[in-house]
């Protein structure tokens, strides 16, 4: 047995993350880690790791009892961990990042080299070490994750949503990935909350609710529905928009924006798009080919090298953040940590936050600390946000509750236009569906939604049309309702050509 778990239990203030829980981990096999937003999932493999401590319950590494105070005790017994967030420098090559940290292992020359070499030879990874990170594709960069825990002689490598950012075929190249890994001998736990991958590539599945463990199943023993329930005591949701509510009033305008990169291309390249009330439109790319400079331009975070955008009839191109923000742009950032919440202050302050001039977070030139703490209320029961209280901090919540938070707070107020970044990512199968619930719930009422996912079910099942975004250009249009996510990858990529 690789890994053996017994009574593992983990408490913070307000909040039990685990408790009794049980979990066993067979050598040289794939084992899925499923559950709901908070969970536990994350908790107990940072126990593993030795990120945090348990405050009961034991460690079992290989057959031998352990006390794990830091990751360096991890690393020492062969556990690795790649996180959700890769961290990785872009301004380093493919070398400097894996030998960063472990330069005494195999110095940092041509023995260290030979090493990466070798690895990405052996696995598939394709990777060269002097290749720069900025120029490689988050696919690539995922296998640099799991590149630096080989070097550092990991034989039980824990892998936190590995295909939350990756297109299709990113997917199937990295589950390759796996299988030569297992092949070879390696163990593999990975947290996910996209059953239909889990069954695809696990060997077992331990299904964790509330903070301990209900169920260890087989894939062939189970379907994505039943996993679901057993989850959240749900079927499995469906993103289907069902009925058209767009209308004829264009709300957002795109007209030839261009955006100057440091290089010689653009960052953005003659895009123009239109959205009209009561319509979503998702945008499908591989991440770092322009949707994240395209959502910052209509933000007004980044002024346009050239081009006009205008909200309803309303030319915004040189108008503030703040001023987009006050006329009725809502912003579900993608990155929820750095642009979303202020993770060392309570829930009710984090409501204020973007929305520091409008009512209820203010009353004249004050801030309205009891509008606030009122409002933080309604959005924590409406968007069944579980926390102890709105006093409680934004870094004590789980992934799933920080993003229905900040859901609730950009739906508040009626804003016109909705920029939704990535709006499920890392969030269960419950909360993904109340945020489509909600989505859709607003687009009734005349919403217009600029959508960004790299999930392609739910860019297909929410969205009225879909353009691919490709080397910041818009290469291609499709009908939700008869393409595929192959086709969308596809096009993604490169592969299918560009129209």
């Amino acid at each position: 047995m690789a890994v053996r778990l017994r009574g593992i239990g983990k408490s913070f203030p307000g909040v039990v993350a685990n408790h009794d829980v049980d979990i066993e981990v067979k050598s040289g096999t794939v084992h899925a880690l499923v559950g709901e937003n908070g969970a536990g999932k994350s908790t107990l493999m940072k126990i593993l790791y030795g990120v945090q401590k348990p405050d009961e319950g034991s460690i079992e590494i290989n057959g031998d009892d352990l006390v794990l105070h830091s990751p360096a005790d991890a690393i020492k017994q062969g556990v690795g961990m790649v996180f959700q967030h890769f961290m990785l420098a872009d301004n380093l090559t493919v070398m400097e990042n894996v030998v960063l940290g472990a330069e005494k292992l195999y110095g940092i020359g041509d023995r260290a080299r030979a090493k990466i070499k070798e690895l990405s030879e052996t696995y598939g990874f394709g990777l060269s070490p002097d290749d720069l990170v900025e120029d490689l594709g988050v696919g690539q960069r995922q296998r640099i994750e799991i590149l630096k825990v080989l070097y550092r002689g990991a034989k039980i490598i824990i892998l936190d949503e590995p295909t939350a950012v990756l297109v299709p075929q990113e997917v199937d190249a990295l589950f390759g990935n796996l299988r030569g890994l297992k092949a070879e001998g390696y163990t593999l736990l990975f947290i996910s909350h996209k059953l239909d991958e889990v069954l695809a590539v696990a060997d077992d599945v331990t299904v964790m609710r509330r903070g301990t463990t209900v169920a260890s199943v087989r894939p062939a023993d189970v379907t994505a529905r039943q996993l679901a329930e057993l989850m959240v005591g749900s079927e499995l949701p469906s993103p289907s928009t069902e009925e058209s509510t767009v209308t004829e009033d264009v709300q957002l305008t795109v007209e030839n924006v261009t955006l100057a990169g440091s290089g010689e291309r653009n960052l953005l390249d003659d895009v123009s798009l239109r959205i009209h009330r009561g319509e979503v439109l998702g945008i499908a790319g591989v991440e770092g080919n322009g949707q994240t400079e395209l959502v910052e331009l209509v933000m007004g975070m980044r002024p346009a090298t050239s081009g006009r955008v205008r909200l309803g009839t309303e030319d915004i191109t040189e108008w503030s953040t703040s001023d987009r923000r006050n006329a009725g742009i809502g912003y579900i950032p993608e990155d929820r940590h750095r642009h979303g919440l202020l993770l060392d202050f309570p829930l009710w302050e984090n409501r204020i936050l973007g929305h520091q001039d409008r009512a209820p977070s203010v009353r004249g030139p004050w801030i309205n600390k009891a509008g606030a703490r009122k409002d933080s209320e309604r959005i924590v029961e409406q968007y069944d946000v579980r926390t102890p209280s709105i006093e409680t901090t934004a870094r004590a919540l789980s992934g799933g509750n920080q993003q229905k938070f900040i859901v609730g707070r950009e739906m508040s107020g009626d804003p016109v236009l909705l920029i939704a970044s990535h709006p499920t990512r890392g969030v269960d199968v419950g909360a993904q569906a109340a945020i489509w619930d909600h989505i859709r719930e607003a687009r009734r009422q005349g919403l217009a939604v600029l959508l960004i996912s790299a999930d392609l079910d739910e860019l297909i099942g929410l969205s009225d049309q879909i353009q691919v975004i490709l080397r910041g250009r818009l290469v291609g249009e499709f009908d939700p309702d008869t393409v595929t996510p192959e086709q969308l990858g596809s096009a993604m990529t490169g592969a299918g050509g560009e129209e």
